[in-house]
C-alpha cells in the first residue's frame, strides 16, 4: 500500500550540546530543537559523542551536590564504577547501552565493573550489592523495575556510594537516595508517537497498545503520552486493545498475533519499544497483510526498526537514544569534584518517518 501522507518530525539527531559545569546539567524539560549538527562532528565535551542531546534547561530546576548527598570527594580517574544492566543484551538498546559505559569509561581511563540482571529483578538486586561488596566507589544503574531498590540503596548509603540511574527511573528520593536520574521524556515520547499515528490514520479508526513490561516508569509515562495526545487531538481514534509485550520482539509478535484474531479492523499498533513493533511486522507478514496494511509506531530508534520504515512495514519511530556513557561518566565527574548536578537530566531526542528514515539510517543503533 503506498502512503500518501507527509511526516515532518524532528530529525534524529546525532550530537549533545556542550555543557558548562554545573549549568549544562541543569536540564529537566524536553524542549524540541532543529539544530543540525552533523554525525561526524566533535566537540570539546566528553558528553558530545553521546549521540545524545541534552534539552534546554528549565529555570529553578533542582540540584545535588556532594555535601548535601553526604558523599566524599574524589577523583574520577582513579575511581571504580559499577555498572549494572538490567536486561538481556539481545536487544539492540541494551547493546548500545552498555557498550557506550564501556567505551566511556575506557576513554577517561576508569576502572569498571559490570553486571547483567539478565531480566531478572532479583538478579539486579543482588549484581548491585555484589558491584559494592568489590569496592565500587560510584554506581550507575539501568533499573529493570521502578520499586524495591531499598536494599541497594540503603547499602550504598552505608558506604557513602553515589548513584546515577539512566533510562528507568528509581521511585526514591532525588540527592538522599541517588544523585541524579539521566533519560528521556517518556511522556513526550508518548505525545509524538500519538502525533505520528494520529497523521497516519488520520485520527479515526481503531487502534492497539503493545505495553512495555509492568512496573516501570517507562511503560507509564510512554502510554499516558499516547492516551493524553489521541484524546485531546484525535477523539475519533480508539484504544481498543492493550497488551504487554514486555520490551520483547517473540511477545510482541505473540500479542499481536492475538490482536489479529481479536481485532480484524484494526488500523494502527502503538508499540512501546522497537522490538515489540518488529514483532508486530512479523505478526503482519504471518497473516498475510502487506506494508501499510496497519500503521505501526514505535520508540527506540534501532537501525532494524528504522530500516523498517525504509521498507514500508513501520510508519515512524520516535528515538530514544542509549548512548549514556558520556553523560553519566561527566555527571558522576562533576559530582565527585563538589560542583552541581541536576537532579533530573533529560536529553532531547529526534525521530524519524519515511522523510528521513533512509537518510539517517546510519545515525540509528
Amino acid at each position: 500500500m503506498q502512503r500518501t501522507t507527509h511526516r515532518s518530525p524532528l530529525l534524529a539527531r546525532p550530537v549533545i550540546v556542550a555543557m558548562a559545569a554545573a549549568v549544562a546539567l541543569t536540564a529537566t524539560s524536553c524542549a524540541k530543537s532543529e539544530d543540525d549538527a552533523s554525525a561526524g562532528k566533535k566537540s570539546p565535551s566528553a558528553a558530545a559523542d553521546a549521540g545524545q542531546k541534552v534539552a534546554s534547561p528549565k529555570p529553578g530546576g533542582k540540584t545535588c551536590t556532594i555535601d548535601a548527598y553526604g558523599g566524599e570527594k574524589l577523583d574520577l580517574e582513579g575511581a571504580t564504577v559499577g555498572f549494572s544492566q538490567s536486561e538481556k543484551e539481545a536487544n539492540p538498546f541494551r547493546i548500545a547501552e552498555t557498550q557506550s559505559i564501556k567505551d566511556e569509561a575506557a576513554k577517561r581511563g576508569v576502572k569498571l565493573l559490570t553486571a547483567n540482571a539478565q531480566s531478572q529483578f532479583s538478579k539486579q538486586i543482588s549484581d548491585v550489592q555484589d558491584l559494592l561488596a568489590k569496592g565500587a566507589d560510584l554506581l550507575v544503574i539501568a533499573p529493570l523495575n521502578s520499586d524495591g531498590w531499598d536494599p541497594v540503596l540503603q547499602a550504598a548509603a552505608a558506604k557513602k556510594v553515589p548513584i546515577v540511574t539512566i533510562d528507568r527511573k528509581i521511585n526514591a528520593t532525588a540527592c538522599k537516595d541517588y544523585v541524579s536520574f539521566i533519560a528521556s521524556d517518556f511522556v513526550e515520547q508518548g505525545r509524538r508517537a500519538a502525533d505520528q499515528m494520529i497523521e497516519a490514520t488520520g485520527g479515526k479508526g481503531e487502534v492497539a497498545i503493545l505495553l512495555g513490561a509492568a512496573g516501570n516508569n517507562v511503560t507509564t509515562e510512554r502510554t499516558k503520552g499516547f492516551k493524553d495526545r489521541v484524546a485531546e487531538k484525535a477523539p475519533g481514534l480508539k484504544v481498543v486493545f492493550e497488551q504487554t509485550g514486555d520490551f520483547a520482539r517473540e511477545k510482541g509478535q505473540q500479542v499481536t498475533e492475538q490482536l489479529i484474531q481479536s481485532k480484524p479492523g484494526i488500523k494502527g499498533i502503538y508499540a512501546e519499544n522497537d522490538e515489540m513493533g518488529l514483532g508486530a511486522v512479523a505478526a503482519l507478514k504471518g497473516a498475510g497483510k502487506k506494508a501499510g496494511d496497519v500503521e505501526i509506531v514505535t520508540v527506540d530508534g534501532t537501525r532494524n526498526a528504522v530500516q523498517g520504515i525504509v521498507d514500508g512495514w513501520i510508519t515512524g519511530v520516535i528515538e530514544s537514544n542509549p548512548r549514556f556513557g558520556p553523560l553519566a561518566f561527566e555527571t558522576l565527574d562533576a559530582f565527585t569534584q563538589g560542583k552541581e548536578v541536576a537532579q533530573d537530566i533529560i536529553i532531547e531526542d529526534g525521530a524519524y518517518a519515511p522523510s528521513n528514515a533512509e537518510k539517517d539510517l546510519g545515525r540509528a543503533y
